[in-house]
């Protein structure tokens, strides 16, 4: 099994990039999490992989973490209904952290806005992978060193966080940036604060 890939970018794009390595291209399927953090074209890159085999086809996908490399698998492999490309999607909609979080609060509603997850196979995510979350994922406030909201919620993805991430978005902040400024806001001003005092604390 192809566990990671190191070499120098060659090609990028959103959902996909190529790994030069002695010679030789590898096209590699990725979350758009991992495509915000590549290097330029020509730079060395380390992915973390997992090559999936079908009857008709095989393909090579690829995480900047280990533990979202990991997650993808789990997605894959735990919850019916769940292939590669809806997988991929999952990662590139919302970061790890968000979605463990909103895994072990049972935040279903969250999970069906990323694109191919209905309700049911929301519901059906969160009950398969409870029991594969870390232990002492669900953490109190300001144990969380990153700055992450998802962390900083004690792990209970609330509707007001979610929304100013999601609005930052909408401005054209990347995920994790957004995830980190709304973090920074609600250590500030409280788990209580609202969506509108999240957004303008974040955009300072």
């Amino acid at each position: 099994m192809i566990v990671f890939i190191e070499g120098t970018i060659e090609e990028a794009a959103p959902l996909s990039a190529v790994i030069a390595v002695q010679g030789i291209g590898y096209r590699v399927h990725i979350p758009v999490t991992t495509a915000e953090k590549l290097p330029s074209r020509g730079e060395k890159v380390r992915l973390h992989t997992l090559a999936v085999y079908r009857e008709d086809s095989q393909a090579l996908y690829g995480f900047m973490e280990r533990e979202e490399r990991d997650f993808f698998q789990l997605l894959t492999e735990k919850v019916s209904g769940v292939g590669p490309k809806i997988a991929l999607n999952i990662l590139s909609r919302l970061s790890l952290e968000m979605l463990r979080s909103a895994i072990v609060s049972g935040d279903a509603a969250l999970l069906s806005k990323c694109q191919g997850i209905g309700r049911k196979t929301a519901e059906r995510l969160c009950i398969e992978l409870k029991d594969h979350m870390p232990r002492g994922l669900v953490s109190t406030a300001g144990d969380s060193g990153g700055g992450g909201s998802a962390g900083v919620v004690s792990g209970a993805v609330h509707s007001q966080v979610r929304d100013a991430v999601a609005a930052l978005m909408q401005l054209g902040y990347k995920l994790d940036l957004a995830d980190k400024a709304v973090g920074k806001a609600v250590q500030k001003l409280g788990n209580e604060a609202t969506t509108e005092a999240l957004i303008k604390e974040a955009l300072k």
